[in-house]
Parts: structure tokens; sequence; C-alpha cells
């Protein structure tokens, strides 16, 4: 037999369970809201073809003169984006004084497993001009003296720059995925042929071997590598990652790094290692070098540009640079290759377009 006042703490308990079953309700609808209104925005997102440099269709892209299409291309539009510092507007054109002398460069890189070739032109004007631009600092007394001073330098020269973003346009319209982005500018160096220019300079007293600029490094077609290394370390910056370099003082050797997670980074600086003198792998720091071996020494780091880490979401490379240091290894050891090991090195060989012989050697002015 129920009591009144048990009937009253039964309903009284009812009600409470009403509210609980009515909060969570709400809560899940609240929370399928959300996650529906966010699948939603994502899809939106997806849908738009934003450029490679992240601007919107419709829109004028920092970099002059380029407009951002419907199908998020970068296009040469002066007319409605203006043209950049020192380059006057003619006929829909941006013209500038340094365009004489032209000539188009092969241009290859080597991202995907595919191989890519382009022509870019160049001009003998900007080279001239850049040949006679002052190679030095100056410090104030008590100021320490930094390699990064002189590259940084000389990647911010204004009128390089100019003639230098096409390529960086170039290289944000063939990929909307940074790393992609980042891999396409690294082949790209490493494939320019490795040399030292002919040309001196009088510093003082004394003539010393010319140290190119990074737009000579393309006009040329050829560099060492502290000069392949400032080309690609302006061609990332553009693109907006973090940049160093790595200078080894005993072999008189440059490297770039490419700002990452530390526990994939070389030596834990948050940096990997990229040799630029030939095609080779992100973060493979082990390679041989016809003319000194192994990099051994341990390197200064110097740093260029803060930015965008690379690897994050799929760095393949990095497993890859495993399995080509255990290759080399077995050879070192062996001095032969079985079946198996030679076509895994053949495969990374077409994949990244690896070549047999590596030089150091920087031959610059510092």
């Amino acid at each position: 037999m129920i009591e009144e006042g048990d009937k009253f703490y039964f309903y009284a308990n009812k009600k409470v369970i009403y509210v609980i079953l009515g909060l969570i309700g709400i809560a899940v609808i609240i929370v399928l809201a959300s996650v529906f209104t966010k699948s939603i925005k994502n899809n939106i997102y997806e849908q738009i073809p934003i450029c490679g440099d992240g601007s919107f269709p419709g829109t004028c892209s920092l970099t002059k003169p380029y407009y951002c299409d419907i199908d998020g291309k970068l296009v040469y539009n002066p007319t409605t984006c203006g043209c950049p510092g020192g380059f006057s507007k003619t006929n829909g054109f941006c013209n500038s004084n340094y365009e004489i002398n032209s000539k188009e460069i092969p241009i290859q890189y080597f991202v995907g497993g595919g191989k890519t070739e382009i022509s870019y032109e160049v001009y003998g004007g900007v080279d001239e001009y850049l040949y006679l631009q002052k190679q030095s600092i100056e410090y104030d007394y008590g100021e320490d003296f930094s390699r990064a001073d002189f590259k940084i330098n000389k990647m911010d020269e204004e009128i390089q720059r100019e003639f230098l973003m096409p390529l960086v346009v170039y290289i944000q319209d063939s990929s909307n995925d940074k790393d992609e982005q980042a891999r396409i500018a690294i082949s790209l160096v490493q494939n320019i042929p490795f040399g030292a220019s002919n040309k001196t300079y009088n510093f003082g007293n004394t003539k010393v071997n010319y140290s190119r600029y990074p737009y000579q490094v393309l006009y040329d077609n050829e560099g060492v590598c502290g000069e392949k290394t400032e080309l690609l370390a302006f061609l990332l910056r553009e693109l907006g990652f973090g940049v160093s370099f790595f200078y080894y003082p005993e072999e008189n050797h440059e490297a770039l790094g490419i700002k990452c997670s530390v526990e994939k980074s070389f030596g834990n600086t948050g940096y990997c290692f990229v040799e630029t003198t030939a095609p080779s792998i992100i973060s493979d720091s082990q390679i041989n070098y016809a003319d000194i071996g192994k990099l051994n020494s341990v390197p200064e780091l110097y740093f260029i540009s803060e930015g965008l880490s690379f690897g994050d979401e799929n760095f393949y490379e990095y497993k890859d640079a495993k399995k080509i240091r255990k290759i080399r290894n077995s050879v070192e050891k062996r001095g032969w290759l079985g079946p198996l090991k030679k076509r895994s090195y053949n495969n990374l060989k077409e994949k990244y377009g690896l070549v047999d012989e590596y030089f150091s050697g920087c031959r610059n002015i510092y």
C-alpha cells in the first residue's frame, strides 16, 4: 500500500528524471547541430577553389600583378591588380628597364614519383644590375658578424624579388598543398646543376670569387652550395615556411634547414636537413660527397625566417631517407647490394631523381 508521502516522493523523482532527460536531449541537439554546422562549413570551404597563396577567387594576390580567378589559379592581371614597385604599366603589361637580353632556361623537378619540366624566362639586365650591387654589410662597433645577415641581405634585394616572384607563383599554382609546394621548390633547386662562377669580385685590395645572388643562380643555371641554399631559402620563405641553414666550417659546406617536428629534425634543432647541391631526400644528412666523404663535423645553425612546419601531415621522405641510409650502410659493409635492396634503391632513385655523385664546397666571400 502506497502512502501519500510515498506518492509525493515518487512524483518528485519522476520530475527530476524528466528534467535530466530533457537537459541531456538539449545537449545532444546542440552537439549534433554544431557538428552539422561545422560539416556544412567544411564542405563550403572545400568547394571554394582558394589559390595557392591563400587568396580567394575574385581578389588580387598580395603578389602584384596576380589575380585569383574562379578556378583557383593566379593569373597575370596588371589592369585589375596593378604592378609591383619598379614596374610601369603600359598597354596592360608591367614593364621594367631590366627586362633586356632575355633567355629561357630549363627547369625540372621530381614530385610524387613524376618528372616535370618547364622553361623560365630570365633577363641579362637583372643579372648585370645584381653584379654591380655592393656585397658587404657595415656593422657598428661591437656588433657581431653573422653569416645569416649576408644571406638575408642578398635575399631581400628588391629588384631581384620582383623577378623571382613569378617562379613562386608558378609553384603556388601547381598545388594548394603547402608541403607539395615545398617539395617542388626543393627539387627544383636541387636539379639546378652544381657549378662555380668564373666571375671575381674586388673586395678591398683582394680579388675573391664572386658569390651569386639567388636570381643569378637561375640566370646562369648553376650554383654552388651556398648560392643554391640562398635561392631555396628565398623560395621557401616566400611560400611561408620556417627556414634556417646549416654551415659546416670544417668542410666549407652549407645545407638548408626547413622547419619540421623536433623528433624528425636534424640534431633536435627543429629543422630538417635539405641538401641543395643535387637531388636528395629531405632529412637525409648522411650523404657521401665525392670530395670529402660524409659531413662529420657539428654545423653552425643560422636562422632565416619563422613560418610553417614541413611534413606535419605526411612526411614520407623521412621514412625514405631511413631506407636509403640503410642501403648505403649495406654497401659500405658488404661492397654490394642484394636484389631486393637494389630494387629498393632504384625505386628511390627514380622517385626523387637521385644522382650517383655529390660535391661540397661553397666558394663564397663570407
